[in-house]
């Protein structure tokens, strides 16, 4: 049940580009009525006193896979609201659910369970729709992606998806497949973000794909790639060709692992907050304690083990996947990257919600916009989640 009326005072309110000192939100049916510096005083309001902890815009995840030993591909509606209840606790209020490459049946089945999912997510993070990753990939950059399931884009194929759900709002793919570019014309055209991952592509390939709908770059330094040579010659690849276009768009897995604090650092420094959004990419078991886990769907996925916060084959010769929150992001930006508080917050919140073009609704702490707000202290420790006015975690 929504709390008619919220009050949170004695805060730092972080805003896009200031903090506000002793500042108070005012909550109304899950809607945020007044930001404003000082004590406010209402009548009839459920009052919080966060102790001159820092107030936020929830964070915002557009790339993540599972979380509290659960994957979007385990096939159950338990799973979605357990991952997005896992999340919670960390400070997300938002998340697009990610798929990997799998069969045609298990993608479909997926798309049906997240619908009834959606309407039953009352204590977690909000599902702002799916994110379709692969399966059309290139081979040789196919990472931890099932190899017997990736192929070029079949226009039968993913017409046949697209018609089947409105709740699709991005998918990821290599731009230099043969078939590609009309992929993304056709998900331009359905007001669909595409996503370049998982890719051999050269600058060429690249410059001609952001003008065709492929606008993001997927966990940019992963999987893709960079300069290459080929025949003496040198070409640029995908990382290059993301700080080259100043208008794409790029997310990164900042947590310090995948990308150390040097690539933390050049990254933010080449594309800057409003550019660079803050993922987890994480699965089943990020929230949970070391040790063996699985990749994927729990039918059929792959065996890891997870040690030195992140999960790695069990060879350990390769990374297989990240365990990563929302604020161990945040947190890793502004202690390992040297990043400003602000920047650090606004690349996990507004530049998401902008890529996403939900930002009239969330990303800022502005009156009018859903009432998502995380409260945490200086380490970017979480004190409480509040989901369109309602508190779903509090310490």
């Amino acid at each position: 049940m929504i709390p008619q009326k919220l009050k949170l005072y004695n805060g730092r309110i972080i805003t896009p580009y200031r903090i506000i000192p002793n500042g108070t939100i005012l909550i109304n049916e899950g809607k945020i009525t007044a930001v404003s510096e000082g004590n406010i005083e209402v009548a009839d309001a459920r009052e919080i006193d966060v102790q001159g902890k820092y107030i936020a815009p929830g964070f915002i995840d557009i790339h993540v896979h599972g979380g509290g030993g659960h994957d979007f591909m385990d096939g159950t509606e338990e799973a979605f609201l357990k991952i997005a209840e896992t999340h919670a606790r960390y400070g997300t209020t938002a998340m697009l659910p990610t798929t990997l490459t799998s069969t045609h049946e298990e993608l479909l089945q997926t798309l049906e369970i997240y619908e009834q999912a959606d309407k039953n997510n009352k204590k977690g993070a909000q599902f702002l729709g799916l994110h379709l990753e692969g399966p059309y990939f290139a081979m040789t950059q196919r990472g931890a992606q099932d190899p017997r399931y990736i192929r070029d884009p079949d226009p039968k194929e993913y017409t046949d998806i697209l018609a089947r759900s409105a709740s699709i709002k991005r998918w990821s793919a290599a731009p230099e497949l043969k078939g590609a570019i009309e992929f993304g014309q056709y998900l331009r055209s359905k007001g669909i973000l595409a996503a370049v991952a998982h890719t051999d592509a050269i600058y060429e390939h690249v410059i001609e794909a952001f003008e065709n709908g492929y606008t993001l770059a997927t966990h940019l330094y992963s999987a893709m790639s960079g300069v290459t040579r080929r025949n003496a010659f040198r070409y640029a690849g995908v990382i290059e060709s993301a700080f080259i276009l100043d208008e794409m768009d790029v997310e990164i897995i900042a947590d310090g692992i995948h990308l150390p604090p040097p690539l933390l650092k050049l990254v933010y420094k080449t594309k800057g907050p409003d550019r660079t959004a803050l993922i987890t990419d994480a699965m089943r078991a990020a929230g949970m304690p070391p040790g063996e886990s699985i990749l994927g769907s729990k039918h059929n996925g792959l065996k890891v083990i997870v040690e030195d916060d992140v999960a790695k084959l069990p060879d350990r010769s390769s990374f297989a996947g990240s365990v990563a929150t929302t604020d161990r992001l945040v947190r890793n930006m502004v202690f390992q990257a040297d990043v400003p508080l602000v920047d650090a917050v606004r690349m996990m919140t507004s530049t998401p919600a902008r890529i996403l073009g939900i930002l009239e609704k969330k990303g800022t702490l502005a009156v009018g916009k859903d009432a998502d707000i995380v409260v945490f202290d200086s380490n970017i420790t979480i004190d409480s989640t509040i989901i369109k006015g309602e508190v779903v975690y509090f310490v």
